[in-house]
């Protein structure tokens, strides 16, 4: 493996969910579907090769000021940007993102909790350190060359002793081929047909050997935090009060979603009407006990063709976009006064398992995810419930820093 680079920053190809095409609808799906492709992408980067540093080469920011200007959106989109690089793999150049990864994930059957490295709190940057030594080690050159001998088999991953194993069992083959998942939370199995590596591949072994990423906090977080020092704030400083954090401790390491409400001072809710919302608002969706359990990043809100941007780390999303990704709202423009959780608006962004053959999640896009427990559980007859929006009151200065310096330009 050798590290590569790219000339243009690719942006990973949206696949929709099926909406009513409403004239605002038709908007949003050709709008998405004018993302860069996998293809397109690598025939781009095939064109730029160049020798790249040895953790590999981030993506290209020439773009960045042109696509999304000097403000917040620029930013978050430069957060965004640093949880993606590109390598050569197997003679092929690929845009690898930094995976999922969280504290105790899968452990409930493992026996011990399941450490991630950084708490899946660490900066990319640092973890793309530890992903570059592990798509250089022998046991990934092995690992490349067992998914590429053209035979059918699985691969079982261990995540207690971060290792992997090859199956021609002809039971578990047939197990795994015909969706009878034979593998355990911190066991995954994937089917092979032998036919090489793809990033779907390289992902698995990242989060299951490499044991590190980022959980939906962690990302949040460090959005947030680039948000903030664009606009010369300390937001480490500014919140780390209110987070319990030791004085010298990284505050990083104990921000989670459930720091992430309103009961926080450090945060106010915020109406989720379309109108009321801003780049920098955190979308949190809660269970049916009312606790935060998933957090994403508003980057753009495009009013005019009517699309919400938000940015999120979660394996629960389709195999080639598991880990961070973008994703998608769309609204009819002539409408801004609708709240997130109206049935009008199209959450394009699916929920899958983590790895095919596993339990499906119980919401089918994220859309249906925020509006659960609309009154429910312990919410019934209260007219509450679901998902809920904050924002983060220090990063006010920044905001309005980084707005005034977009607006000069």
């Amino acid at each position: 493996m050798r590290p590569g680079t790219v000339s243009a920053a690719p942006r990973p190809f949206l696949a929709l969910a099926p909406f009513a095409f409403a004239p605002f609808a038709l908007t949003f799906f050709a709008l998405a579907l004018s993302a860069i492709s996998p293809a397109e992408a690598e025939s781009r980067a095939a064109a730029g090769r160049s020798t790249a540093p040895r953790e590999g080469a981030p993506l290209n920011l020439s773009d960045l000021s042109e696509l999304w200007g000097h403000g917040v959106e620029a930013a978050i989109e430069s957060a965004y940007r640093d949880c993606f690089r590109t390598f050569v793999v197997d003679d092929r150049i690929v845009t690898i993102r930094i995976p999922f990864g969280e504290n105790t994930d899968r452990s409930e059957l493992a026996g011990t909790e399941l450490a991630v490295k950084g708490g899946g709190k660490a900066d990319p940057a640092e973890l793309w350190k530890g992903i570059a030594t592990l798509l250089e080690s022998e046991d990934f050159h092995n690992y490349e060359k067992a998914l590429d001998d053209g035979n059918e088999k699985v691969i079982v991953f261990d995540l207690v002793k971060r290792s992997w194993e090859v199956s021609h069992d002809i039971y578990l083959v047939a197990r795994a081929r015909s969706g009878l998942y034979p593998g355990l939370p911190h066991r995954p199995v994937v089917l092979s047909t032998g036919q090489g590596t793809d990033t779907g591949a390289i992902y698995d072994y990242l989060f299951a050997v490499g044991g590190l990423g980022m959980d939906c906090s962690g990302f949040v977080w460090h959005a947030l935090s680039t948000v903030a020092r664009a606009g010369g704030v300390d937001l480490a400083k500014a919140l780390g009060r209110y987070t319990g954090a030791p004085t010298r401790a990284s505050t990083s390491l104990y921000i989670g979603t459930w720091f992430f409400t309103p009961n926080n001072k450090a945060f106010e809710l915020v109406d989720d009407r379309i109108s009321k919302l801003r780049p920098a608002d955190i979308i949190v969706f809660r269970d049916q006990n009312g606790k935060p359990v998933h957090s994403a990043i508003i980057q753009s809100i495009d009013r005019k063709n009517g699309i919400i941007r938000y940015l999120q780390s979660t394996d629960e999303a389709p195999r080639d976009v598991r880990g961070v990704h973008e994703s998608f709202i769309g609204f009819d423009p002539a409408h801004p006064e609708v709240r997130l959780s109206d049935l009008s608006l199209v959450w394009s962004q699916r929920r899958e398992a983590a790895f095919d053959g596993e339990p499906a999640s119980a919401f089918p896009d994220d859309g249906s995810r925020f509006r659960a427990w609309m009154n429910e559980g312990i919410f019934a007859g209260t007219g509450l419930g679901g998902g809920f929006v904050v924002r983060v009151k220090a990063l006010t200065p920044a905001i309005k820093k980084l707005s005034a310096k977009a607006t000069k330009r």
